[in-house]
């Protein structure tokens, strides 16, 4: 069959060509294993319009992935698909489908909802499809989703709407335990050369050189405000030795200079990351690609003995979920941590040699202008390289979500596609939380943070600083400058900078 993924346009107001969406990466690998022919298209990069692709291709089934800004685009993508070719197959998979699948599902241009790990259930799809496709020609998308034909009775883990407007939900599919079973994700449908870095502010990275890849899926910490509560909390992790073999295809097939690891929890078995640094130094790995962490480790599990061998390893940086500075909040999200273990784990990363990053939240349930002001002082005592302050947003699915909604909080956002990142603006208020109280924090905490002398001067001594100027700037402006004002000095700042570099 031809099978066609997408990954819908993520309409934030940066540059968002880091790198390949892993999900898709899988499922592309999974669908060429079947035998499939297989077309990757990623909207953020794409330069000619998905009509045309789907005219000249003609998918038999499509897989759209969305997270919550996404979703809406991704509907978008389904309607231009039905309005080229009315009887493909459309499957929608992703975090907030998976939290709100009866949503998705009463779309009429979508067929099937394909709750939490998909690639298992994007097979049984594909082969039922199949098998339900040869030899009828006159095949019509309806005739899966009749409930009198059980054709999708035994597809585990999906939502759809019958042809009488009923939802239907099938158990839910367990998610897959041996990790090591998994094809390597299958890169050479993208157009890599249109991909910068995971994080192109702080790495000067060739185009097309950066990675992401998955050793551990699951998190056995729910977070009161993380959207991955909504996929398995049950944490299993692929062998050291099937990660480097991976490591090894992504250096020698694709010259990778950068992979990043997008585990939720990459350290809950210190003793499998530590086997990992052995085996990427025994087999000469730690110089040929730098590797960071991009989603925060735990911090009471990063010891000087793992994290140096990791730096041994070839480990550039890795990253924290600190979230707060007061320590009533921190314990009521239920995060697990405390913050003498954040700062011993930011004392032990200094220690060996490894860059930091902090994510911490401004406006969690609970927080007052004097809770986010230890918020702020907190980041700055600890002083990781890159802090990344975001505002509280409660996705579907979350217990903040379930909070704000159940204690009369008001949330704020009007449209799916509001949940997008860096825009600075409030997403809900709830009691002493204020919208105007976030949004001043927020801004403040950037400028208290980056605008310190010493940051100044190691930010202008980095080389990507001046290798991605036109976005760090960007970045930095939607931040700091006024909203009705600085797109235009933006754009005149980097006119300016590129004439003179002329």
């Amino acid at each position: 069959m031809r099978v066609l993924l997408i990954n819908p346009r993520f309409q934030l107001p940066i540059d968002t060509r880091t790198t390949p969406h892993l999900g898709i990466a899988y499922l592309a690998a999974f669908s060429e294993n079947r035998g499939d022919e297989v077309r990757v298209f990623d909207q953020d990069i794409e330069e000619v319009p998905l009509r045309d692709v789907v005219r000249e291709y003609q998918p038999d089934i499509v897989g759209i992935t969305s997270n919550t800004p996404q979703v809406k685009q991704g509907w978008l993508a389904a309607r231009e698909i039905k309005a080229v070719k009315p009887d493909t197959f459309i499957v929608q998979g992703g975090p907030h489908v998976s939290a709100l699948p009866e949503e998705a599902a009463a779309r009429p241009e979508i067929d099937v909802v394909a709750r939490g790990e998909g690639e298992e259930t994007w097979i049984d799809l594909c082969n039922t499809l199949e098998r339900v496709k040869n030899g009828n020609a006159n095949f019509r998308v309806s005739e899966m989703l009749d409930p009198k034909a059980k054709i999708l009775d035994k597809v585990l883990g999906i939502t759809y709407m019958t042809p009488e407007g009923k939802i239907r939900h099938t158990h839910e599919r367990p998610p897959i335990n041996d990790l090591d079973t998994l094809p390597f994700p299958a890169y050479k449908y993208f157009k890599m050369e249109r991909y910068s870095s995971l994080q192109p502010a702080i790495d000067a990275i060739d185009k097309g050189k950066s990675f992401s890849m998955m050793t551990s899926r699951g998190c056995p910490y729910r977070c009161t405000f993380c959207s991955q509560s909504v996929m398995a909390e049950k944490w299993r992790a692929r062998s050291p030795e099937h990660v480097v073999k991976e490591w090894h295809y992504l250096v020698e097939n694709f010259g990778a200079q950068e992979i990043g690891l997008l585990d939720d929890s990459a350290n809950i078995d210190r003793k499998r990351l530590y086997r990992l640094s052995e085996l990427l130094i025994q087999e000469n790995l730690h110089n040929k690609a730098q590797w960071v962490m991009i989603n925060g480790i735990r911090a009471n599990l990063a010891d000087t003995e793992l994290l140096g061998k990791m730096k041994e390893a070839g480990c550039k940086r890795v990253a924290f979920g600190v979230e707060t500075g007061d320590e009533d909040i921190l314990e009521s999200i239920d995060k697990r941590v405390t913050h003498d273990q954040i700062r011993q784990a930011f004392k032990n990363a200094r220690q060996v040699g490894l860059e930091t990053v902090g994510f911490f939240i401004m406006g969690l349930p609970g927080d007052t202008e004097e809770t986010m002001e230890k918020t702020i002082k907190f980041a700055c005592e600890l002083d990781p390289l890159v802090a990344n302050f975001s505002m509280m947003t409660p996705y579907p699915g979350t217990k903040v979500w379930e909070q704000v909604h159940r204690n009369g909080g008001r949330m704020l956002v009007k449209d799916w596609q509001d949940y997008v990142f860096f825009e600075g603006k409030a997403r809900y208020e709830m009691g002493p939380t204020t919208a105007e109280a976030q949004e001043r924090k927020w801004k403040e905490a950037y400028r208290r943070f980056y605008l310190r002398p010493h940051r100044v001067l190691n930010t202008l001594k980095r080389e990507s600083t001046w290798k991605n100027f036109p976005r760090t700037l960007s970045m930095a402006a939607k931040i700091v400058l006024p909203k009705k004002t600085k797109d235009e000095k933006v754009k005149a700042i980097i006119e300016e900078t590129q004439q003179v570099a002329c």
